[in-house]
């Protein structure tokens, strides 16, 4: 489900605006406040609802974790290290999930990642994720797109 700005929360900081991978959080020039300006359009990868320091970015959550009539609350507490997610169902009852916040070093906290050596700058710039060609087990190599994209040229 697409997510929904609190405007009395938001203070129009842009931290939703500058993570969005789909470019659909915007700041209204009047109100100076966030908004998603296409929510049919949303991911829902929640990248916005995490990087909120406010707290005003919202869920609405579906209905194999959160039946009808709940309501969806999400606290960053960066001191803590935590993201957790609270869900208040319509008889009262609540069902509270706690993430770690993952900005640790390189091998910290994930055991197989400790084992293998630090990506070079070649491999944080490729556009395969970490190690992925070894791991898929895929020998030739994948491809990737290509470099410059032409103009009205459609792949």
């Amino acid at each position: 489900m697409p997510t929904f700005v609190y405007m009395t929360r938001c203070d129009g900081c842009g931290h939703c605006v500058d993570i969005c991978p789909s470019d659909i959080m915007h700041i209204d020039k009047t109100l100076r406040r966030a908004t998603n300006i296409e929510p049919n359009m949303c991911w829902e990868c929640y990248s916005c609802v995490k990087a909120c320091p406010q707290n005003a970015i919202d869920v609405r959550g579906y209905a194999d974790f959160a039946p009808l009539g709940h309501k969806v609350r999400v606290l960053r507490e960066e001191e803590k290290g935590t993201i957790s997610w609270r869900i208040k169902f319509r008889d009262g009852r609540e069902k509270n999930f706690l993430s770690p916040i993952t900005t640790k070093p390189w091998g910290e906290g994930i055991e197989d990642l400790a084992t293998l050596p630090v990506p070079d700058e070649e491999a944080l710039n490729s556009q395969l994720l970490c190690y992925e060609p070894d791991v898929l087990g895929y020998e030739g190599g994948l491809r990737d797109l290509p470099g410059e994209l032409k103009q009205g040229v459609y792949y």
